[in-house]
């Protein structure tokens, strides 16, 4: 049996969106080592090993972290003050996501509609964004906003609603996270998937329709103004061969 080897060599694809949905961390901006540095501040203040929460923490809300190794502290005001303090105290610690800021960009210049979906809280996202000084959505779907976190597609079901688009509007997800993949797949959109966190074989369990390096595999082609549609380009996707 021939071994598998991916590669991220599938040709250049072309396919229409009536809007984007983006998750934030991983995404857009990597703030892993400000995350680390954050759960180790909380974790030793807890009493709890910050690496067993670092194992299960990321691409979801810090209230449902919180909720399994500290319950008292699983409220919102709680997690609003901290989440705002990472920007703050670790914000030199985060990058941008190669080709993340040039596709935002682009997408506010032709008006395509796009929203931020994230499993952090209002004041992380705007911290993020203030320090980053990245293209700031009109719509934001935060932590707060849903009952339930990722892979529960609410988020995402409530982020195309956000945006001027029809409710049957064919959407494209951008994720880094398998819970965040399979809360975009549940909504029935369509996942690119950045390997920029997570192992390939994850990103592919989870079901991405697309798996890439990077955000400068996603490109914005064009915006039709009568058919309210974007024309998306798709290249140098994984490719698994045996």
């Amino acid at each position: 049996m021939g071994s598998i080897e991916p590669t991220f060599s599938a040709p250049a694809e072309e396919h229409s969106f009536n809007g984007l949905l983006f998750d934030m961390d991983g995404t857009i901006i990597d703030s892993t080592d400000a995350v680390v540095k954050h759960w180790q501040k909380i974790g030793n203040e807890l009493g709890v090993d910050p690496n067993v929460i670092l194992a299960t923490s990321h691409g979801r809300r810090s209230i449902d972290t919180l909720q399994i190794y500290e319950p008292k502290l699983a409220n919102w005001e709680y997690v609003s003050h901290i989440e705002g303090l990472i920007p703050k105290q670790f914000g030199a610690d985060a990058v941008e996501i190669a080709g993340a800021r040039e596709l935002l960009q682009q997408l506010e210049k032709s008006s395509v509609p796009w929203a931020v979906v994230t499993s952090g809280t209002r004041p992380l996202v705007n911290g993020w964004l203030d320090i980053m000084n990245l293209a700031r959505p009109k719509n934001l779907v935060v932590a707060e906003d849903v009952e339930h976190g990722k892979p529960d597609p609410a988020c995402y079901q409530l982020g195309r609603s956000r945006l001027d688009v029809p409710r049957d509007a064919s959407m494209l997800v951008l994720e880094d996270a398998p819970a965040g993949v399979r809360a975009g797949k549940a909504a029935g959109f369509k996942v690119v998937a950045l390997a920029t966190t997570h192992t390939l074989e994850q990103l592919r369990e989870a079901g991405a329709d697309w798996i890439v390096q990077d955000m400068r595999s996603v490109k914005l082609i064009g915006w039709d103004k009568s058919t309210r549609e974007a024309r998306i380009q798709i290249s140098d996707a994984l490719v698994w061969r045996t």
